[in-house]
């Protein structure tokens, strides 16, 4: 492997997202870091005007026609910078000339905050389940071990009342089934992921299909997936079981919304991203499943604790299914987050395709 070959290298695998720019501001190279944090692909970029993957502002722009003219580095900290696709992300970046065989080059090296906030929530994320789930472990002994006494002293009772008083025994042995079901659910479950290969769009076609059998109105689902997505690892029916928690949601959500010219839809969309970090692990390759509704939002409220147990926005909830879809998702090493407004609420799944 020659120097080329190296430096090529060393760049691909940078956590750091780098571009570099020619005089003309057209980008000349791009690594997968900066691929993924401004949701373009390279081959298609490549050659176009910084302001076509980057909305900056005039400001800036002068910057870096001023760090060419001058030979002027520069760097920026917490700046808000607004993608083609509208996001908007905060960043540090540096940009610095460098001399190359066509004049003035410029490379920018970008550091995405938000990236660092999101890893930090996660890591918090991880801790507050793990003490959950302990809580919830402790909880579960001190509620079923009771329970079970009274099950079994209904049983004995209605062994001893004539047939037509049997009714008052039968519901508390059905409540105690009830509660002990409930607390179980808290649980999670109980057995080893079964990890085989399987297509995530296989997944996501099967949930898409239980939707529409429940759903009493009509909701219209729109397929984004990228075809050319690896199979992952993962446990079938669990992976369903997570999925399917949270269109379920997303199918209650839009029910519940008042508006009559909504025309309730549910986006499925799949992506691959390149050097990811999820928790503390970095992987080369992971599967982004993203789970998008145009319903009234969530409470801004309840957003930070919809994951906790016994979180509900609706009545008659449980507040179970989303946290059982953190438990599995957990189980997969794959990390799941939340993004609401008016309009737009999306739930991201982060999955490694490459151990």
């Amino acid at each position: 492997m020659n120097n080329s070959e190296v430096y090529q290298l060393i760049l691909e695998d940078l956590s750091t997202s780098v571009l570099l720019l020619n005089s003309d501001l057209k980008l000349r190279y791009i690594n997968p870091a900066a691929e993924n944090l401004l949701d373009v692909s390279g081959n298609r970029v490549m050659g176009t005007d910084i302001s076509h993957i980057l909305r900056e502002t005039e400001e800036s722009l002068q910057s870096l026609k001023n760090a060419i003219a001058f030979n002027n580095p520069f760097s920026k900290r917490r700046t808000k910078i607004t993608l083609a696709n509208e996001k908007s992300i905060t960043v540090d970046y540096t940009v610095t000339p460098i001399a190359s065989s066509t004049g003035t080059d410029l490379l920018m090296e970008i550091q995405p905050l938000d990236r660092l906030l999101r890893i930090a929530r996660e890591e918090a994320s991880v801790f507050s389940n793990q003490a959950n789930k302990t809580l919830i472990r402790g909880l579960a002994h001190e509620i079923k071990n009771p329970l079970g006494g009274i099950r079994g002293a209904a049983q004995l009772l209605a062994r001893q009342l004539p047939e037509e008083d049997k009714e008052y025994t039968q519901v508390i042995i059905e409540e105690a089934d009830r509660l002990r079901n409930l607390v179980d659910r808290m649980l999670g479950p109980n057995n080893l992921p079964n990890m085989v290969p399987l297509s995530i769009h296989e997944v996501l076609e099967r949930v898409r299909l239980l939707v529409e059998v429940e759903s009493p109105n009509p909701i219209e689902f729109i397929r984004d997936y990228d075809p050319s997505i690896p199979d992952i690892t993962a446990d079938r029916e669990l992976l369903i079981q997570a999925i399917l928690n949270i269109v379920r949601n997303a199918m209650e959500s839009l029910e519940r919304c008042d508006d009559p010219s909504l025309n309730p839809r549910i986006t499925l969309r799949t992506r691959t991203l390149r050097q990811f970090t999820i928790g503390t692990s970095r992987y080369r390759l992971t599967c982004l499943i993203e789970v998008i509704d145009n319903g009234p939002g969530i409470n801004e409220k309840l957003i930070d604790s919809i994951f906790y147990p016994m979180v509900s926005g609706r009545a008659n909830g449980t507040g179970l299914g989303l946290p059982l879809s953190r438990s599995i998702i957990n189980q997969h090493h794959g990390s799941i987050e939340c993004d609401s407004n008016p309009g737009n609420t999306r739930f991201s799944i982060h999955l490694p395709i490459q151990q």
